[in-house]
Order: C-alpha cells, then sequence, then structure tokens
C-alpha cells in the first residue's frame, strides 16, 4: 500500500531575488534568478517522500520542457510519477516568485494543465492510488478532482488531509470528507471570517475535523475533533526563505501521519522540519 498519495498541482517556479517588491507602475532591478521545481502539490509530494514515505503522486503537466523538469524532479526524490497526465494543447503550470532580501516572498502562478485534469476519467485511470494510507490534497486543482479523490481514498479507509491554500469556498460534500484541515492565518480568516485565530479555529473545527493553523515564527495551534486545542512553538530559527515552509510542514505531517505518530507529535515533527526548511538556503 502506498503510504501518502499526493493529488495537486506542479508548477516550474521562476525564482527572482530583489530587496523587495515593487511598487505598481515600478521597474525594480533584482539581483539573480533560478528554476525551482514547486507546486504546491509537488512540494508536498517531495517533503513526504523525503520524510521516508513510500509517495505517489497524481497531476497533470503539459508536453513542454516544463512538464519533463516536474517530473524529474519527483522521480527524483523518489516519488511515483505513473499516474503524472500529460495535456498535449495546455502548458505546464508555472510561476513567477519574487523572493525579498528580508526572506518574504510575492509570486503570481499561471495553473495551466492542473486545471484540466478529468475528474470522470481519474475515477479509474488513477485506482492504484486510493489505496493509501494518507491522502493529501490542496486547492490549485479543480474541486472536482479532489472530490473524486478524497471520496475513493475514504472509501478505502485513508486519513484525509486538506491544505485549503489558496483559500476558496469549498462545498459542504468535499468538506465532509476531510479529517485534517491544514490552513494558515491568511487562509483561516478568509474562510472563518475573523483574524482571530481561537475564533477561527472555533469556526473552522468539528466534531469530524481536525484543524490546524499555522502561524509561521509564532508556531502553530491544533484543534483536534474533540475540542481540545493545544499551541506548539515554532522552532528558534534566522529566516533565510519562506518560500514552501507550508508545503515541507504538509508533506512532513502527512508522513509522519502514514508512520502512525499521533497528532500531536506529528504535528511537533513537521513543524521542527519546516523550521529547519526556512533556515536553510535552496
Amino acid at each position: 500500500m502506498i503510504d501518502v498519495t499526493v493529488i495537486g498541482s506542479l508548477h516550474l517556479d521562476i525564482m527572482v531575488k530583489a530587496p523587495r517588491l515593487p511598487q505598481r507602475d515600478e521597474t525594480l532591478p533584482g539581483s539573480s534568478w533560478h528554476y525551482k521545481c514547486g507546486g504546491k502539490g509537488g512540494n508536498q509530494a517531495v517533503a513526504a517522500a523525503r520524510s521516508g514515505a513510500k509517495t505517489a503522486f497524481g497531476g497533470q503537466t503539459g508536453s513542454d520542457d516544463f512538464g519533463s523538469r516536474l517530473r524529474a524532479n519527483l522521480a527524483a526524490a523518489g516519488v511515483d510519477v505513473s499516474h503524472v497526465d500529460t495535456d498535449p494543447d495546455h502548458g505546464s503550470g508555472m510561476s513567477v516568485a519574487i523572493s525579498e532580501d528580508a526572506g518574504e516572498y510575492g509570486a503570481v502562478v499561471v495553473s495551466g494543465a492542473n486545471l484540466t485534469i478529468d475528474p470522470k476519467a481519474i475515477e479509474t485511470r488513477w485506482e492504484k492510488l486510493w489505496h493509501t494510507k494518507v491522502m493529501l490534497l490542496q486547492n490549485e486543482i479543480p474541486e472536482a478532482v479532489s472530490l473524486t479523490a478524497a471520496r475513493n481514498a475514504h472509501r478505502n479507509g485513508a486519513l484525509v488531509i486538506l491544505n485549503a491554500a489558496p483559500a476558496r469556498d469549498m462545498s459542504p460534500v468535499f468538506m465532509n470528507l476531510i479529517d485534517v484541515l491544514v490552513v494558515n492565518r491568511v487562509e483561516a480568516k478568509m474562510l472563518s471570517g475573523t483574524d482571530d485565530p481561537d475564533r477561527a479555529l472555533s469556526t473552522l473545527h468539528t466534531p469530524r475535523r481536525h484543524v490546524i493553523l499555522t502561524r509561521g515564527a509564532e508556531g502553530l495551534s491544533l484543534m483536534t475533533k474533540g475540542g481540545v486545542r493545544t499551541d506548539f512553538p515554532a522552532l528558534p530559527v534566522k529566516l533565510v526563505s519562506s518560500h514552501g515552509a507550508g508545503d515541507c510542514f504538509c508533506g512532513t505531517l502527512a508522513a509522519r501521519l502514514a508512520a502512525g505518530d499521533d497528532l500531536s507529535f506529528a504535528c511537533r515533527f513537521a513543524s521542527a522540519t519546516a523550521g529547519r526548511f526556512v533556515s536553510r538556503p535552496g
């Protein structure tokens, strides 16, 4: 059986280093740029595999050089890419991300082939992926695709994790299949309607769903199905870049849960791993 199945996005990120984000109508000199294989789904699959989980990926690229790079990156990390489809009519997903000297970043994403996955076709074509201990999802692909994955994984007894990034309206049918919801402060506010973390946790939590609210350098908060809240401090590190930190956390969390850790320990372990991740270049 697969430990962690990730259904999600693949983007080739063009990373630009600059002193800050440009203002409107401003041309700002940067200092360097490089390619980086990303997409929340791809990043989380790599993190899960590097954490020791037998990981498989379901997604789609274009028939272009970007797609070849993205598939090769997953395979190099030990991720099963046999269910990464190719859309001959649409380009691979990509993004341009500007990383500030202070370590924060902003990005523009063009989803491309990520948005043309056929939710009806994958029902049978990706059948192998539904036999997994943990199903990890995000919001960079259509909900209909994630709903197909969640429904089939649940049917086979999997734990379903949703990293609700980017935040968007989601159907009650889909949300009722989510066992663990992971959000950051921005996503928690958009989904709950409040920027108060206590109220956001209470609003997003249900007796059927755990909620994890990540807060960067302030750590994270876990609200269990039973309504018990635990706050975890962040690992004290010097920030180099926050780009991909949430994906590192989610992939590691999924791997630890697939290994049999309880949710509290998995949160603590994943938080520490993400802390080390943001303190190192590349």
